[in-house]
């Protein structure tokens, strides 16, 4: 609801068609057959437009469901360590951080300290960074390690822009499962003996 004595009115065509009393621009957009739209509040006077606003509203949601088509939202991934990981798993965890951070996401690195381990809190936090210097190139440490009750960690961001997901990946799955049924012949129920 427009509430203010008057307003400048844009027209359909994006003219402008001047100054004039609010129910006037009203009455303007009733025998027109468009919605009369508050466009910039904050001017003075406030600037209506004339618009099918149901149209304006679809076009609205079809431009911002596109923006979102493109674009990918950054993941945080977590890696959980123990102080005494042996040397194949840390470079495999190693290697499947690089992965993500390759894919555009964050990743938190966290090391576990079971009993007593978190009275030597400093090999956890040499872990850590022994795990940063590996991950390098790949990513950006953003946080440093820090201590929170049983468990140290950090956050590594990347440094390349996420990539966009795979679309289809679940559809082919799902196509492949029902090629397979479709190939099986359908068995009929026979007739129960007479």
């Amino acid at each position: 609801m427009i509430r203010v004595p008057q307003v400048r009115v844009v027209d359909e065509e994006g003219n402008q068609a001047g100054v004039m009393s609010t129910p006037d621009a009203l009455r303007l957009a009733q025998d027109r057959g468009y919605d009369l739209v508050e466009v910039a509040p904050m001017a003075a006077p406030p600037v209506v437009r004339l618009l099918d606003y149901g149209q304006f509203k679809y076009e609205q949601a079809r431009k911002e469901k596109e923006a979102r088509k493109h674009q990918r939202s950054v993941d945080f991934k977590e890696i959980r360590l123990k102080i005494k990981i042996g040397k194949g798993d840390f470079d495999t965890k190693v290697r499947r951080s690089i992965e993500f951070l390759g894919d555009g996401d964050r990743v938190k690195v966290t090391v576990q300290f079971r009993g007593r381990e978190v009275s030597h809190a400093y090999l956890g936090r040499d872990l850590l960074m022994r795990f940063a210097e590996q991950v390098g190139d790949n990513g950006v440490l953003d946080r440093q390690p820090l201590l929170e009750g049983k468990q140290m960690s950090i956050v590594i961001t990347s440094n390349q822009k996420p990539k966009p997901r795979a679309e289809g990946g679940e559809t082919t799955e799902a196509t492949e499962t029902t090629e397979t049924a479709a190939a099986e012949p359908a068995v009929a129920a026979a007739p129960p003996p007479a």
